[in-house]
């Protein structure tokens, strides 16, 4: 798998709030519409907009209108990708960057 850090910099940076991560969880169980994940903030709708735009810019979440409601679903192929680059970033390996660093200066620095 490509390590491509720009890219999961920023699913990471749009992971790294207390609100969005619940948003996450809760569209775990299935799709919502906006204002049944508004119903579990004290915040207020344009604040809701704002979380549920960066999710949907980076890919986490679905958008979908419905009338005049926005429906959200997870997007499980980026969640997956998540997981994926997760596991392989943090497992051991033979050709991990500290190993390039290693025999090309005999410690890293």
């Amino acid at each position: 798998m490509k390590n491509d850090y720009v890219d999961f910099a920023l699913l990471f940076k749009a992971l790294a709030d207390e609100t969005r991560l619940k948003i996450i969880d809760m569209l775990s169980c299935g799709g919502l519409c906006a204002c049944d994940i508004l119903k579990s903030f004290n915040i207020t709708q344009p604040t809701l907009s704002y979380h549920m735009k960066i999710l949907t810019q980076c890919g986490i979440v679905n958008a979908n209108r419905e009338g005049a409601w926005m429906h959200y679903t997870l997007n499980h192929k980026t969640i997956q990708r998540i997981s994926e680059y997760w596991n392989e970033s943090t497992s051991n390996k033979d050709d991990c960057i500290c190993n390039k660093c290693k025999r090309e200066t005999d410690s890293c620095q």
